[in-house]
């Protein structure tokens, strides 16, 4: 699971040599995961020559000695807006996995005019007012909450083995054992701000199958590809960890929506 490409010029990000007509992907993890989840098709991405964020958000992977309740979803929506900022970032290709798409459609109302193309990696794509707990499968909520109080001490959502996400190789399986750290419970039951941004902006959804997401979500998404042709919908196999199970399909298809030569849109409208 190593990443024997070529090693970044600063943490979390790969510079290739100017002129290269490269592509700037960000590229945001899931729940309890962190940016290293992402090392495989960063590789991949790198040595095609595109310049490569894995960013943490605060309190989980490497930044887990900043774990506090105080952690909420705006926390974490401002860890990425600051990515775009203090590294300038342009024509981005703005790619987030499950929890992180909670995370990266609020930040698509600060920086939808920086992002070239929006991919959500089995991620959510909620509406305004709608936490993760809202858009969960039936049944899950109770036993995450009975997680965080026996657990979690009332504010966290401890690990688990990381069979729970579909992974069956007991290699890959000890790998993001090993890496995976508990998240601020108040991360999943923050409501949503505005998504309009994220909702209306060219993009793509990758259906991972077979999906952990809750049907009614993924039909919600599927409606949206078939009357916004500025919307795909793609489907892959490898389970919820495609970063991890198939990275070079995952790759790409990421490559395949930073090809896509579309104008981002400016402003935004309501979402349909």
């Amino acid at each position: 699971m190593s990443d024997k490409g070529p090693q970044p010029d600063s943490p979390g990000c790969y510079l290739p040599r100017s002129g290269s007509g490269a592509s700037t992907f960000v590229l945001v993890h899931g729940g309890r995961h962190g940016g290293w989840c992402w090392r495989s098709v960063a590789a991949v991405l790198r040595q095609a020559g595109h310049i490569v964020y894995t960013p943490t958000l605060t309190g989980l992977g490497e930044r887990a000695h900043l774990l506090s309740p105080a952690i909420g979803l705006d926390t974490h929506v401002q860890d990425l807006v600051g990515v775009f900022e203090y590294e300038e970032l342009t024509d981005v290709v703005f790619v987030s996995h499950s929890y992180g798409g909670m995370v990266c459609s609020g930040a698509m109302e600060q920086v939808a005019d920086r992002v070239r193309q929006f991919v959500l990696v089995d991620a959510h794509l909620p509406r305004e007012g709608e936490s993760l707990m809202d858009l969960v499968a039936a049944g899950v909520e109770p036993k995450v909450r009975d997680m965080v109080a026996r657990q979690g001490e009332g504010w966290f959502l401890p690990t688990e083995d990381a069979s729970f996400w579909g992974l069956q190789d007991s290699e890959q399986i000890a790998w993001v054992n090993s890496k995976i750290t508990p998240q601020p419970f108040k991360t999943y039951t923050d409501p949503s701000g505005p998504t309009a941004r994220a909702w209306t902006h060219p993009g793509t959804f990758i259906e991972c199958q077979p999906s952990m997401h809750n049907p009614v979500e993924l039909a919600r998404l599927h409606a949206r590809s078939k009357v916004d042709p500025e919307f795909g919908y793609r489907t892959m196999a490898g389970g919820h960890e495609p970063m991890v199970t198939n990275p070079a399909v995952l790759a790409s298809l990421l490559l395949d929506a930073g090809a896509t030569a579309r104008t981002p849109l400016r402003g935004s409208r309501e979402p349909a």
